[in-house]
């Protein structure tokens, strides 16, 4: 019996965007334990464990987090600022998932402490290799710290 995917969490706003990526993982055959918020407020709620968040059976802790930067109610820059303020989160990989491939906006993620910054692939095909390699990479090699259960 195999192991349960570890928990990543989808911060996206664009519904097209969050089909196309789940897609990806269903035909990469990745089985993702994926949650989905679709704004920035909803993702601080999510990983504070607060709202309608607050059962962790339902909405665990993720090992990873996939952040788009243009979201409503709070930017991705915002939720990226948050987390990192967070004792018991400041450890957590964030991977800034984004459309913008602006100089500017990458070198504020990573100053504000993201672990890596990609930019949405144009393609299908190059979209699915790209979460191919997130999850061998994120999900299977990378040795995670520990993170305190919030």
């Amino acid at each position: 019996m195999s192991q349960p995917r570890p928990p990543i969490l989808l911060v996206e706003d664009t519904p097209d965007d969050v089909l196309l990526i789940q897609r990806a993982f269903r035909k990469a055959k990745l089985n993702a334990n994926m949650q989905v918020v679709n704004d920035g407020e909803a993702a601080v709620e999510y990983l504070a464990g607060t709202g309608r968040y607050a059962d962790r059976e339902q909405h665990p802790l993720p090992v990873v987090v996939l952040l788009d930067l243009k979201l409503p109610r709070k930017s991705g820059f915002e939720v990226l600022t948050w987390i990192r303020q967070q004792p018991l989160l400041k450890r957590l990989s964030v991977v800034v998932l984004t459309s913008s491939d602006q100089m500017q906006d990458v070198n504020r993620a990573y100053d504000l402490g993201a672990n890596s910054y990609l930019v949405k692939p144009v393609e299908f095909d190059a979209l699915m290799e790209m979460v191919k390699t997130l999850d061998l990479y994120w999900l299977l090699w990378n040795h995670r710290p520990e993170i305190a259960n919030a």
